[in-house]
């Protein structure tokens, strides 16, 4: 089978789906206050564009899905979409990251898809803060969806949590508690600049920070967890913690991965403006021609991000995160 190699010896077998730009929130970090102007559903691919374009790319050696948003559980019947490309050969896995405040509706039929795998995003345990970050959010929503995958035998569930300087660093250890309570492994994530942000150097803390905090508490050992992202583990009782260093530690020369935004567009890198569309070809049935797209965007990858040098996005929910 064809391996998709860039120009830097990174072979890319990973590919995170954007499924929708809506969403049910309207976090700070993520997406303007007011909201964005959706995109028409017109312009949306629909799901069996999407498993089109995934058998093509499984055709090239991708093996890996993370299915995302916006809020991916808002589009009606994503377990429909999880089964499709569940069948398609080539395909090892699929994982779904979700801000959890639908899994206790949608829970049962994500499992019953075949989905593998699911990442919750869950930045406070405060609910007042949490109403603050998320901005219509409510946190037992979240809460009864931790406990619905609980309940339904998820397994290698995570928990990403962004942190925020004077807004959520003060939670550090009560998530890390959380998590182990829940049988959770979790995830810490420096804060990304966008333009969504006034001064977003105030609100950044490093992971090194992060680590040091939780150590006063827990002794972390290095762990041989290994996922398809480029998190750092260390054990910790029952779980793993990773830690995602995008400003601090750049993790660029490991990428493995492409992006599909909801409209069609390949993403080469998260850090850049490049952008490559396939919604014409996969419209026409022209396949072929989505292979020469895809194989393009893997040549086009940049060796390193460019998010210290400009803002790349002003909605983290246009793009999937």
């Amino acid at each position: 089978m064809e391996k998709l190699i860039d120009r830097f010896g990174r072979e890319i077998y990973y590919l995170r789906i954007s499924v929708t730009d809506r969403c049910n929130y309207r976090c700070m970090y993520c997406m303007p206050k007011g909201g964005i102007n959706w995109k028409p559903m017109s312009e949306i691919l629909s799901y069996e564009e999407i498993t089109d374009f995934v058998k093509v790319a499984a055709s090239l050696g991708v093996r890996k899905i993370k299915l995302t948003g916006g809020e991916p559980l808002v589009r009606k019947g994503l377990h429909d979409l999880i089964a499709m490309i569940k069948s398609v050969d080539g395909i090892d896995e699929v994982s779904l990251t979700t801000n959890g405040s639908l899994l206790k509706n949608f829970g049962k039929k994500l499992k019953e898809s075949g989905l593998d795998r699911i990442t919750v995003s869950l930045d406070t345990l405060r609910k007042d803060k949490f109403s603050i970050i998320t901005r219509l959010g409510n946190l037992d929503d979240v809460i009864m969806g931790v406990e619905t995958l609980n309940n339904l035998g998820f397994r290698k569930s995570k928990i990403n949590t962004v942190v925020m300087k004077g807004i959520n660093d003060d939670e550090i250890l009560d998530l890390v508690d959380f998590a182990v309570q829940v049988d959770f492994d979790i995830r810490f994530i420096e804060l990304m600049p966008t333009d969504l942000i006034d001064d977003w150097k105030a609100h950044f803390i490093s992971v090194e920070e992060i680590k040091k905090r939780i150590e006063k508490k827990y002794t972390l050992e290095p762990s041989n967890k290994k996922t398809n992202g480029p998190a750092v583990y260390y054990k910790l009782d029952n779980i793993d913690i990773g830690f995602i260093t995008p400003l601090s530690h750049a993790f660029c020369s490991v990428c493995n991965r492409i992006r599909l935004t909801s409209d069609g567009f390949i993403l080469p890198c998260l850090g850049h403006p490049d952008r490559v569309g396939t919604k014409d070809a996969l419209r026409k049935g022209d396949f072929e021609k989505v292979k020469e797209l895809i194989r393009y965007s893997v040549e086009i990858k940049p060796k390193e991000h460019a998010l210290l040098n400009e803002s790349i996005h002003s909605s983290m929910a246009s793009v999937g995160g």
